[in-house]
């Protein structure tokens, strides 16, 4: 079991809001936490089966401008 752990400032979440949610619907993974901070920051994280689907995921959305992602063993 792996823990994706995904911050995202609001600018970039509302320019890439579609291509996340994309990407987190390709992965077998549950989202347990998503926060909206005062000043618009996302962070969300998400529980996820296979180590292959936690790095695929957390690279997907490395590659959106602005989001940042990491994953750790649960």
């Amino acid at each position: 079991m792996w823990l994706v752990k995904i911050t995202c400032p609001e600018d970039a979440w509302k320019r890439f809001v579609m291509d996340f949610q994309r990407s987190a619907e390709k992965y077998q993974g549950v989202c347990i936490t998503s926060k909206k901070m005062s000043d618009g920051t996302r962070i969300m994280e998400y529980k996820v089966e296979d180590v292959n689907d936690a790095e695929s995921f957390v690279t997907d959305c490395s590659n959106l401008n602005g989001f940042k992602a990491d994953f750790e063993s649960l």
